[in-house]
């Protein structure tokens, strides 16, 4: 496929971009303590937060303290911050308060990652809760920030992608030889050369009780992919409907998602805990979010590798 003239420029802003940092030449910061990354190669949908999830979940059974180190998309506010757990979406971003929420440990949200792993640090040594390592959410585009550690999610669509700005690719698949490890679904796998490559299952587990006649909605980079796990475990809404990635939810949304439940005789809504974060669920009750489990293969071997080889002591 020939590319047009503005994805050719962007393919080549991205190759000088790499080959500045593969070459040296670009200034890489380094953090006191390790980090270990987790990206991918597209613009959302991969699975990132519920990946990073399954990552802290696996870390905190292990007993091995950590925090987590993200942008915070979407926010209004700027600056570095500690994500507090009964903040708002609006001033630290929904995912960030979703994995702070979630996994209970500390979540430092900033343009500049590497002035956030140093605030967490600074935190580090102030508290008593001790990190041993970082987490890197959204990074292996972030590469000013060195990494001990590369995880990339793959996605099916990543692997006839378009870059952007018509298509969805931030790098292309060649990127991937930077990856310590290839996080891909088992249907991939024959597909792949890479030498690296960790297979998972995903699947959604629905909380109880939850409405029976179900108005399901997201702000998601790819809604079908909920649509479609929601089928998966036999769940079919009465009726559908798709806001814009990382979506700010106003009154009239709700006032449209009311009517939307009338005109579809619903007894509830499904969304998912990424808009959750960002919802009175007082407003739209009764309101369910069924939570996204990845399941690792031989999760205990990959991630305890993973430690040994990112030096976390």
């Amino acid at each position: 496929m020939i590319d047009d003239p503005l994805t050719w420029l962007f393919r080549q802003m991205v190759r000088a971009r790499n080959a500045s940092y593969d070459r040296g030449r670009a200034e890489v910061r380094k953090l006191r303590l390790p980090v270990i990354s987790v990206g991918n190669l597209s613009v959302g949908g991969s699975g990132k937060t519920p990946f990073v999830q399954t990552l802290g979940r696996w870390l905190n059974a292990q007993g091995v303290a950590y925090d987590i180190l993200t942008r915070g998309y979407g926010r209004e506010s700027h600056g570095v911050l500690m994500v507090e757990t009964l903040g708002t979406a609006a001033t630290f971003g929904d995912e960030p308060l979703l994995l702070a929420r979630s996994l209970g440990v500390p979540v430092f949200v900033g343009e500049d990652r590497y002035e956030a792993g140093r605030a967490a640090e600074a935190f580090a040594g102030k508290s008593a809760y001790s990190a041993r390592l970082h987490i890197l959410d959204d990074g292996f585009q972030h590469r000013r920030l060195h990494r001990d550690f590369d995880i990339v999610l793959l996605t099916p669509g990543d692997l006839h992608g378009r870059m952007l700005p018509f298509g969805r690719m931030r790098e292309p698949l060649r990127s991937l030889d930077r990856a310590h490890a290839v996080v891909a679904p088992e249907d991939l796998d024959s597909l792949l050369a890479e030498p690296n490559v960790w297979h998972i299952k995903r699947r959604l587990v629905l909380p109880s009780p939850a409405p029976t006649r179900p108005l399901a909605f997201c702000g998601l980079a790819r809604p079908k992919q909920f649509w479609q796990a929601l089928a998966d475990i036999g769940i079919y809404p009465v009726g559908t409907y798709a806001f814009g990635d990382h979506h700010k939810y106003k009154p009239r949304d709700i006032a449209l998602l009311q009517r939307l439940a009338k005109l579809h005789d619903a007894n509830g809504f499904l969304t998912t805990e990424k808009d959750m974060v960002k919802l009175d669920a007082k407003e739209l009750a009764p309101i369910v979010a069924p939570e996204l489990r990845i399941e690792l293969e031989n999760a205990n071997a990959r991630f305890g590798g993973m430690l040994e080889v990112a030096g976390v002591r």
